[in-house]
């Protein structure tokens, strides 16, 4: 059987894949998305901050991933791990679908313009990655806004896709609300970038050849990869949460204006490290869902490729027995004509 490559799956199907891969991953761990989002909103109480009321704000402040889980259930129900969820699944799909789409035509165009068996560079990688990233972004971005706004809400305040989109419209910002933190999203392409970049590198040097990975070997790459890039963009990841999130008491419900503004005000309040804050769930959750959607997407692209070999042999032994059909006519034909 002749050696299985990904250049045979075209960029629709490669995005297919990871965005199946991504949403299965994250189904899994949505609970861990809950938690380091509630982490990462957090700000520590002082004596002059304005009381907060119970029923609009998350008052209780989480000690760590497990306190927290405890703590939600507690409050909340289980079903207060999966606030959001519809919500953040869509947001993953549409934004892998986007990111592996125009990762994959890039790269492949790259491919293209360079002699054959030569790599990109780790630098053109990374570029391609964040290229990707950003055209993703843009698209994206507004659902992953509610989605953040629905994992902060507390339980007397909760409220659909539909309804919390209206809060942001009708918040300080208008409309423009939705694309909140998108700065900081364009610059948090580099955790993308880093990770795929680094998977790529990775894999090349690890498992030379365009043949699939085994799902072991998959996860592991995934989850070392993305272990990399998520302690590199940390601060950065907090800080977007805490634009797209709801203001904090001690802000009086003035909202940031920049991640730059949310990065001051969380050393101001909490010292450098709580630039990490929620660094344990996002770890945890990075390595899990990483590690699942490289597996699943190797595996969803290696059906891809059987499936467009199958269709390619059935088209050739169609198009056989066609041209057959119509030899056999022509040889007719001709006997006719000499008969008569």
């Amino acid at each position: 059987m002749a050696v299985l490559s990904k250049a045979e799956v075209p960029p629709w199907g490669l995005a297919i894949a990871g965005s199946t891969g991504a949403v299965l991953a994250n189904a899994l761990v949505y609970p861990l998305d809950i938690v380091k989002t509630r982490l990462q909103v957090q700000i520590k109480e002082h004596a002059s901050d304005p009381p907060q009321d119970a029923e609009t704000t998350n008052h209780k402040h989480y000690n760590g991933t497990m306190h927290a889980i405890m703590s939600i259930v507690e409050d909340e129900g289980v079903r207060g791990l999966y606030s959001g969820m519809a919500g953040g699944l869509l947001g993953v799909a549409s934004t892998n679908f986007a990111y592996f789409y125009w990762y994959s035509t890039v790269r492949t165009l790259c491919l293209s313009r360079v002699s054959k068996g030569v790599n990109p560079s780790t630098a053109v990688e990374l570029s391609l990655g964040a290229m990707a990233g950003a055209l993703a972004q843009l698209f994206t971005i507004p659902i992953s806004v509610v989605t953040t706004r629905q994992q902060t809400q507390p339980k007397g305040d909760k409220k659909g896709m539909v309804a919390t989109a209206k809060e942001v419209i009708d918040g300080e910002h208008g409309v423009a609300g939705l694309w909140s933190g998108l700065k900081a999203s364009l610059v948090l392409v580099i955790n993308p970038a880093i990770t795929y970049g680094a998977y790529q590198r990775l894999r090349e040097g690890l498992y030379p050849g365009d043949k699939p990975l085994r799902a072991h070997e998959a996860f592991l790459l995934g989850a070392l990869s993305k272990s990399l890039a998520t302690m590199v963009t940390q601060p950065l990841i907090v800080a977007k949460v805490g634009l797209q999130s709801r203001p904090p008491p001690a802000r009086k419900g003035k909202p940031f204006k920049s991640f730059l503004e949310v990065m001051r005000f969380i050393i101001e309040k909490e010292g450098p490290l709580g630039l990490y804050k929620g660094v344990a769930p996002q770890l945890l959750k990075g390595l899990l869902v990483q590690g699942i959607l490289m597996m699943t997407k190797e595996r969803v692209e290696l059906l891809f490729i059987l499936l467009f070999r199958y269709v390619r042999k059935v088209r050739k032994e169609k198009l056989e027995q066609l041209a057959a059909i119509a030899a056999k006519k022509i040889e007719e034909a001709k006997v006719a004509m000499t008969s008569s």
